[in-house]
């Protein structure tokens, strides 16, 4: 059988069996985890710990106030390319925006009229946002995901979908969101609807992150930065994956402790898988001083975050969160450090597309 496929089977049994595994070595009662939609709370979550959030706050610190010495101090001493030539700005994205801003208008607002869609908003939001920021990277470099990379944009959605049931399974274990406004849906109505919203993810991030890297001060600055040597030998590897199946398999026995390795087991998982596959990953160009694979989309899906979380304050059928220990200081509904894990959910969504684009990729060491 063909190695990537068997590695890709690999990560697959790891990160769905491993947290079922856990629960089922725990004697928990797993009927609650198969509810659609999921409406019911099952996880008590720790309190606030001021210790906790402080010691988050200073690591926020020390992360932010690298990357924003290193965009400030370097910047002056540094040869930044300048900007391409700015094509028209699209016809096509001018519609994202009018989408996005009739959308927006929807989702706030309680019209009578319009009862029945309210439901419905978040899709044609972020497609609507998804072309409005593909229309602004062609308008400042000539190109862009939709139009340079047509097919492989396409391919995004339904892999994204796929990508952020991932998510919301792994959510069952811990509980960090509900969803309200979406009681009345039927099983099947929910996992469609559902299904096509989740598939906005990964061209959404992926589109901004494409946006930054036209703005040289962000990424400049950072191509010959501090280099941190890379793990290289597959011991380290090997220790890797076995720590983060570990914390995939302990996620649902102590969710209020190991909440977030639902956000940094799965990545190292699939950093190691892409090492097995021979793929080069951000740790290969961090250790060579070049930054920008970890900034730039980390700081996509802060983008997208902030989106996220402002257009689902007041939409009808929206998420509300319950972060054990650090639920407090709110920028709507996420609590301030919660934003903190789109960092390396930002990592995520890069490594799958990379992953995706190696698998995908013609092996030419294979007859035909």
């Amino acid at each position: 059988m063909n190695r990537k496929l068997l590695l890709c089977m690999l990560l697959v049994v790891l990160l769905l069996g491993l947290p079922l595994l856990g629960l089922l070595a725990a004697g928990k009662d797993l009927s609650h985890y198969w509810e659609f939609p999921p409406l019911t709370q099952y996880v008590s979550h720790a309190p606030f710990s001021w210790y906790v959030f402080f010691a988050l706050v200073l690591l926020a610190i020390l992360v932010f106030g690298f990357l924003f010495f290193q965009l400030h101090h370097r910047h002056a001493s540094t040869a930044l390319n300048p900007a391409g030539a700015r094509a028209a700005f699209p016809w096509w994205g001018g519609l994202g925006l009018l989408l996005v801003a009739a959308s927006w208008l929807v989702a706030w607002n309680r019209f009578p009229p319009l009862h029945l869609v309210q439901p419905y908003t978040f899709l044609p939001l972020w497609l609507g946002y998804i072309v409005f920021i593909n229309g602004l990277s062609y308008y400042r470099s000539s190109s862009c995901l939709l139009v340079d990379r047509s097919n492989y944009f396409l391919a995004l959605f339904p892999i994204s979908s796929c990508f952020w049931w991932f998510f919301e399974y792994l959510n069952r274990f811990v509980q960090n969101w509900h969803y309200l406004g979406i009681e009345d849906f039927s099983v099947k109505g929910y996992i469609f609807h559902a299904s096509l919203c989740f598939s906005t993810v990964l061209p959404a991030v992926l589109s901004t992150e494409e946006l930054l890297a036209t703005y040289p001060r962000l990424t400049e600055p950072l191509k010959d930065s501090l280099l941190i040597p890379a793990p290289g030998n597959s011991l380290v590897e090997l220790s890797s994956l076995a720590a983060s199946a570990v914390g995939l398999l302990a996620i649902g026995i102590w969710p209020d402790y190991l909440f977030p390795l639902l956000w940094l087991s799965p990545l190292f998982i699939i950093l190691t898988i892409q090492r097995m596959l021979g793929q080069a990953t951000f740790l290969d160009s961090v250790s060579q001083g070049d930054w920008r694979p970890v900034w730039l989309p980390a700081l996509a899906a802060l983008c997208c975050g902030f989106f996220w979380e402002l257009w689902n304050v007041h939409s009808y059928a929206h998420w509300v969160y319950s972060v054990p220990l650090v639920q407090k200081a709110h920028i709507f509904e996420m609590p301030l450090l919660g934003y903190l894990g789109y960092l390396p959910f930002g990592l995520e969504c890069r490594a799958v597309a990379s992953l995706v684009e190696t698998i995908l990729q013609r092996d030419d060491t294979q007859p035909g």
